[in-house]
């Protein structure tokens, strides 16, 4: 009996909050490699912010998934075939894609995972993965922290947001968290080990200040909203921000007004929005500094697991709301 491929296939664009009704689900014949690709039977699925805009078709840095095409996610999985020198049947790779069971792809677009570090396979979808690279990328290119900075991260609990404060702090910089709610404000205080969590769920200026007495030197942007709102009148003269993030618009169509910017030229400010894939060499450094961090015990994660390729649309909603805690990602 043939093996089928459970996809889950964008079924329409969403006006503001994506929900199930976006999706269909759809079983076709398990692909077949030719020469030079792989078949990789997909273990875990990612599930990060960026998908929104993929499902729009709005101009963007990025092509908007076709309607009716499988969604757009990476995948760690094992090659169960191979048609290329460089992968034998049992290799674990990072570099699948798709929210779907099973896919073929180019041997050179695969990346083979190390064997027996001691570093769950999933943990290459987040903090030794694009999340944990981004976060690389923001702390140390974008806002070149340094030894006595005042730096805040949105999103703090968060995929990318939880490693960033956890390389600041490495760089020497007073680490400030903004998080929702008690649990998550614990955790990236008492877990991540940063100096302050905020909940913006409370009177969050007044938090503010009190965390950062002195104003902000570095903002590491991952949410946007009434979070960056609180956020941009407490920068200090010459502040950074890095603009990794808006999640809490991207449901907002039109998106809110932003602040007035006469701010950037009386406190000489520095915005900068940033992809991490215009930072190809950052992949190899993160996976070598961050990756002998984790191993040593110095660089903590949290991962949120959904159960299920078919329970990826209700994951993928909540993530754009803020119920998951830690890395999202689908066993599947």
């Amino acid at each position: 009996m043939t093996e089928t491929n459970l996809r889950i296939l964008l079924k329409s664009r969403p006006q503001g909050r994506p929900g199930p009704q976006h999706f269909e689900r759809s079983e076709e014949p398990r692909p077949t490699p030719r020469p030079g690709e792989v078949l990789v039977r997909h273990r875990f699925l990612s599930l990060d912010p960026y998908m929104r805009g993929r499902m729009s078709d709005a101009p963007s840095y990025a092509a908007p998934v076709a309607l009716g095409a499988v969604m757009e996610g990476e995948c760690v999985g094992e090659v169960v075939e191979s048609h290329h020198p460089g992968f034998s049947t049992g290799d674990r790779v990072r570099g699948a894609r798709g929210w779907q069971q099973w896919s073929v792809a180019h041997g050179s677009t695969l990346i083979k995972l190390p064997d027996q570090d001691g570093v769950p396979d999933s943990a290459y979808l987040g903090v030794l993965g694009m999340p944990g690279t981004t976060a690389w990328v923001g702390v140390t290119e974008i806002l070149q922290v340094k030894p006595g900075d005042c730096f805040v991260v949105s999103a703090a609990s968060g995929a990318v947001g939880s490693v960033a404060g956890q390389i600041a702090r490495r760089m020497g910089a007073r680490v400030v968290g903004i998080a929702g709610g008690a649990e998550k404000t614990r955790f990236v205080t008492e877990e991540l080990g940063f100096d302050a969590c905020v909940d913006h769920r409370g009177d969050l200026a007044s938090a503010l200040d009190a965390a950062c007495p002195n104003g902000i030197d570095c903002y590491f942007e991952n949410v946007g909203g009434p979070v960056q709102a609180a956020v941009f009148p407490r920068m200090r003269d010459f502040g950074r921000i890095a603009f990794c993030g808006m999640v809490a618009e991207y449901n907002q169509d039109p998106p809110p007004p932003g602040p007035n910017l006469m701010a950037l030229v009386r406190k000489r400010l520095r915005l900068q929005g940033f992809l991490v894939s215009d930072h190809p060499r950052a992949w190899k450094q993160w996976s070598e500094v961050g990756g002998a961090w984790l191993r040593e015990g110095g660089l903590r994660f949290r991962e949120d697991v959904a159960q299920g390729l078919e329970n990826a649309p209700e994951a993928f909603a909540g993530l754009l709301e803020g119920r998951n805690f830690g890395k999202l990602v689908v066993a599947i």
